[in-house]
């Protein structure tokens, strides 16, 4: 599949599981990825999972990675403070999606405003009662089960490539549980 082929994305998240959903479903679909993990170990064994076409790297090296002039396609972050180091590099009509489990409306928006006249979409993903390893046996949302870090990828990459007459968006990929 190479739905991705030629772009380059970068996820810098702390949620490991959804960020590795998320590059996973990237590298399958032909792009360029740049991964972040804090700890030497996190980024050996996540580089090998990925196969050649990601970089596993530290938070800080992201921009070297890169290279002088690189650009980036599609940005996904958790919060908006984790992005904006990267927006001078994210390519005219690109998209950056927030994936924190409570994004703020008004960050998202008032992000989207600000990138609006480069043409790049600013959305958000909003987790809640996903399955971690090693998880407490949650109360479950009105769906009756927990959800799984590829539901949430699934959103993320829907909101980065297909939503392309949406921004300012939050989507809670929750189950139900945030339900008027």
């Amino acid at each position: 599949m190479t739905k991705y082929a030629g772009r380059t994305a970068v996820v810098v998240t702390e949620a490991t599981t959804i960020g590795l959903a998320v590059a996973k479903r990237l590298v399958e679909g032909g792009a360029q990825v740049v991964l972040t993990a804090r700890t030497t170990r996190e980024r050996d064994g996540l580089g090998g999972e990925l196969g050649s076409t990601a970089r596993v790297v530290a938070p800080s090296d992201v921009t070297a990675c890169l290279g002088p002039g690189g650009v980036v396609d599609l940005l996904f972050a958790d919060v908006v403070a984790t992005a904006r180091p990267l927006l001078p590099r994210l390519r005219d009509g690109g998209a950056v999606v927030l994936m924190a489990p409570a994004p703020s409306p008004v960050a998202v928006q008032e992000l989207a405003d600000e990138l609006v006249s480069r043409g790049i979409r600013v959305n958000a993903v909003a987790p809640g009662c996903i399955e971690a390893p090693g998880g407490d046996g949650a109360p479950l949302p009105p769906l009756g089960r927990l959800g799984a870090a590829e539901e949430v990828a699934r959103a993320a990459l829907f909101l980065a490539t297909d939503a392309t007459f949406t921004t300012g968006a939050r989507l809670p990929v929750d189950g139900g549980l945030s339900r008027p």
